[in-house]
Parts: structure tokens; C-alpha cells; sequence
């Protein structure tokens, strides 16, 4: 069922309060007043603190500044007229003695009429006293078909021609905003282009990055690595170019679900979170970034209330990459945390909404001790695949120093023996690599000098990769992954 028939279902049933969560309140308003007219035949008052009730010219004004004055409407009118009161920002006033008596007392003689009240508000602030005769439902963003619908309206009003398939990929980066922000952002895009057209995405993309910043709990990071940037892991990159289209109209119709996500594991340096915004780049979806430390608040209730935000932002804001950074961390901590298993549930809940979840959101995690996560975490159906990240063999050296150096120089060949460097960064990961090659430059830079193969060896000598420093933790990540527990991103090994 859908919100319209669950919520046409609770007036008929004569539920008494209703207590809608929505941002949204004019979408709100026209779907209350839509519905009952259509489907219930009954009256629909509306009231606000400031304006009070208004839309019936016998009631316009009546109750302004006055929120217990607003519940005597109901009472009113008479026993069998049907009405629906729409009360708007009203759980500012559920703290209220004599606004809790009323209501309860309301909903006594409107179980045997056919009168509803409805509160409408951004926010879920419901008082114990009044939890058992208050419905809480909440309110969906737009569907795919809603923000098409608009989208085919502005672009029949605009008199511009443009295929479906395009309407179709504009709704899809459109998912996720409220019907409000999508009309202000397409309200931008013409003001600044004249027309709806390819780089309309964008923009999009900006507004999303805007409800990210004001919420605090996720990091709206740059995707700006492709996979040129990525030397080696050529696994990986199969496994990711076959999903490519994972999130398309037209993979939905060809049957197939979206990707839930992957595991990263591997040795510190060897390109995991550069692998995540890969990702993000080359499906061309925001990646969003979770530090779980950001979730813990020091009121009691307040972190769990917070992983749920977290999801629901997330959900609202698909399709996208959820990167969550270091997972192993955050379940190595809950193992020793003395919170009274605030964060057991935490990452219960997490854990919980990575199996049962079906909106296109990508799950990206990232670990360096797969020991410290649970088994049950890392099974298949919460993630597609678990990927190892192991230290390049030569020729992923050759590819990642042929990645830095064109970067350094594009234009300009600097190594005459690029074997041999290759040679003497053995057990080297792609970030030490990277490092030798800023180092290289430090040293040119110093003497006023372009830098040489000679200042990559030296650089390369002067380093010691992690791999010697701690080599016994290094020998266990091999031995597990030689185990055949888990995929190895790449096949030169």
C-alpha cells in the first residue's frame, strides 16, 4: 500500500489524530485536500499559528494565535458533518497541560464521527501522555512518476523538445529532493541556461550537496578519480565496469536489483578509499562520507536517533555511494566502548538496514583489519562482494608510477629507468609510491632543477614502506587472503 490508500484508510477508520512528518507542507496540504474531496466527500480546514484557520470564509481568522483555541472548531460543528483540520507546526504546543486535555478529550467523541485532526510538521515531537492516540505516518518524498510528471509539465510549458530517456535521467537525479527544492533548482538551471540540457545534472548534484552540509552527520566528498587514477586492480575494475549501468531505468525494467555494495579490505596505502570515489565518479551518483564517530551524541537516545537520520538522508538522497570509512574501527570500538550498548545498537541498526534495504543506496566500506569485523557484517545479501587490496606486483608499480609522474608532468618523459625504479619499490603501496614521487620533487625543487630518476631512487632508499614496519600484520592479512575467503582485486599477484 501506498501513502495515499493508508492514509485515506485511517480517515474512514476514524482515526481521531493523525500526525503527519513532512517538510513539505503545501504537497501535504493539496494531496489532504485532493483526497478527501475525492475519496471522502469531507470539508478541509486548514490553521496555522499566525493566520489561523483558513480557505472557509465562516471560519477565516478564527483561532490566530491561539492553538487551544483551534481545537473548539471541531466541536462546533455538528456530529455528523464531515471534516478533516489540518493543524499546522502544532507539536510546538503538545507540551502544553491544557492542549494534552483537550486533545484527549477530542479524541474520545471523534472516534464516533467522522471528523479527523491531522498535524503536519518537519519534525516528530509526540509526548508520552499522548503516544497511544496519536498515528504517526510518515511522508514519502516524490515518487519517480511524480517528478516526471513535473519535469514532462515544465518541459511541455517551456516548448522545448526533449526525449523521454533524458526526462527519465533528470527524475533519476531529481530522486531525492522535495518537490519545493526540485521547482526552485529547475527554476535555477533555466534562469542560468536558458533550457533543460545535459549539464542540468550538476546542478542537481549542487542542491543535494546543500542538504548534505546542513545536516552535519555525512561528508558530501569530491569525486574527481577515474579509472586512470587507479593503477592495477584490474579484478576490481572488470567488477565494476559489468555494473556500470546498475542504476538505470533500464536496468530496473531488464529485472535486475540494485547493487547493495562492497567490502574493501587491505593494507594500509594500496588505494581503498581512492577506489570509492572511482566509483562514485565513474557511475556518476554523489558519494556521501560516514565517520561514525559523528553519530555519537552525549544525550541519552540521541545517537540512535542519529544513525536513523543518517539512513533516511542517505535513502533520501539515492541514488548515491555511501562511503563509510574504516568500518573495522568503529566495530573494534564497540567491543571495548563502556556507553551501555549505545553503539552495539547503532551498528545494530546499521547492520539491520544493509540487509533489508531496497533503495539504490551503494554501500562502500573500507577496513584494514577484516578480524575486527564480524562475519555476519560481510556476508553476501548486505554486501555483493568483499574485494582484498594487496601490494602491487611490478607492473601495478609500473602503472601507479606511470600515474603519478604523468600527473607531476604531463608533458615531459622524467624516468630513463622506470624497471629498475620499479624494482627498488618492492613491498611499496600505491600511496608510498605516490610519496617517493613528491619526495623526488622536494629534492629537484631545492636545487632549482627539474627532478631525475636518480631523485626517485634516492627518495625511493630514504623509504621505508609498511610493509617492514609492521610485517606481522602484514602476514596475516596474506595468509587470510590466500585462505580463498575473499576476491583479490587484482589478478597480477
Amino acid at each position: 500500500m501506498n501513502f495515499l490508500s493508508d492514509f485515506i484508510l485511517l480517515l474512514k477508520a476514524r482515526y481521531p489524530l493523525v500526525y503527519i512528518v513532512t517538510p513539505e507542507e503545501e504537497r501535504i496540504e493539496y494531496i489532504i485536500k485532493y483526497s478527501t474531496k475525492k475519496y471522502l466527500s469531507r470539508t478541509c480546514y486548514t490553521w496555522d499559528f499566525i493566520d489561523g484557520y483558513k480557505g472557509n470564509p465562516n471560519d477565516s481568522g478564527f483561532a490566530a494565535r491561539n492553538p487551544l483555541e483551534a481545537l473548539e472548531l471541531p466541536e462546533k460543528l455538528t456530529s455528523e458533518t464531515g471534516a478533516v483540520f489540518i493543524l499546522k507546526d502544532y507539536d510546538n504546543f503538545l507540551k502544553d497541560f491544557s492542549i494534552v486535555r483537550k486533545l484527549k478529550n477530542l479524541s474520545k467523541s471523534l472516534k464516533t464521527q467522522p471528523k479527523n485532526i491531522i498535524i503536519v510538521s518537519p519534525e516528530l515531537v509526540v509526548p508520552d501522555s499522548l503516544k497511544d492516540l496519536i498515528t504517526v505516518v510518515e511522508f514519502p518524498l516524490p515518487s519517480y512518476q511524480e517528478i516526471f510528471d513535473e519535469l514532462s509539465r515544465l518541459v511541455t510549458s517551456l516548448q522545448q523538445p526533449i526525449a523521454d530517456s533524458k526526462i527519465g535521467n533528470l527524475t533519476v537525479a531529481c530522486q531525492g529532493l522535495s518537490m519545493e527544492r526540485i521547482r526552485r533548482v529547475l527554476s535555477k538551471i533555466i534562469a542560468q541556461c536558458g533550457e533543460i540540457n545535459d549539464s542540468s545534472s550538476s546542478l542537481i548534484l549542487e542542491e543535494k550537496k546543500q542538504i548534505i552540509q546542513k545536516t552535519q552527520l555525512l561528508e558530501f566528498c569530491l569525486a574527481d578519480k577515474t579509472l586512470a587514477d587507479l593503477g592495477g586492480l584490474d579484478n576490481f575494475k572488470r567488477w565494476l565496469n559489468i555494473r556500470s549501468n546498475a542504476f538505470s531505468i533500464a536496468a530496473v525494467n531488464y529485472g535486475l536489483p540494485y547493487p547493495k555494495g562492497l567490502v574493501l579490505v587491505g593494507v594500509q596505502g594500496t588505494g581503498k578509499s581512492l577506489a570509492a570515489k572511482v566509483i562514485a565518479k565513474e557511475w556518476n551518483l554523489p558519494l556521501l562520507r560516514l565517520d561514525f564517530g559523528r553519530l555519537f551524541a552525549s544525550l541519552v537516545g540521541q545517537s540512535e536517533s542519529r544513525i536513523r537520520k543518517m539512513i533516511t538522508i542517505a535513502e533520501a538522497l539515492s541514488p548515491c555511494i555511501l562511503w563509510v570509512d574504516e568500518i573495522d574501527k568503529a566495530f573494534a570500538s564497540s567491543q571495548n566502548s563502556g556507553d551501555n550498548g549505545t553503539t552495539n545498537r547503532i551498528l545494530a541498526t546499521f547492520i539491520t538496514w544493509l540487509s533489508e534495504k531496497t533503495s539504490p543506496v551503494f554501500v562502500v566500506a573500507t577496513a584494514n583489519n577484516i578480524n575486527w569485523i564480524p562475519p555476519e557484517v560481510i556476508r553476501k545479501g548486505r554486501f555483493d562482494e568483499v574485494f582484498f587490496l594487496t601490494l602491487p606486483s611490478f607492473e601495478e608499480r609500473q602503472a601507479i608510477f606511470q600515474v603519478h609522474l604523468n600527473k607531476a608532468r604531463p608533458d615531459k618523459v622524467i624516468v630513463s629507468e622506470l624497471d629498475l625504479l620499479t624494482k627498488v619499490t618492492k613491498n611499496f603501496s600505491g600511496a608510498e609510491i605516490e610519496q617517493v614521487v613528491i619526495e623526488a620533487m622536494r629534492i629537484g625543487f631545492s636545487e632549482h632543477r627539474e627532478f631525475t630518476t636518480d631523485d626517485l631512487l634516492i627518495a625511493a632508499q630514504r623509504t621505508v614502506p609498511l610493509a617492514v614496519t609492521k610485517s606481522k600484520e602484514m602476514k596475516q592479512l596474506m595468509e587470510w587472503a590466500d585462505s580463498g575467503k575473499v576476491t583479490l582485486a587484482s589478478s597480477q599477484i
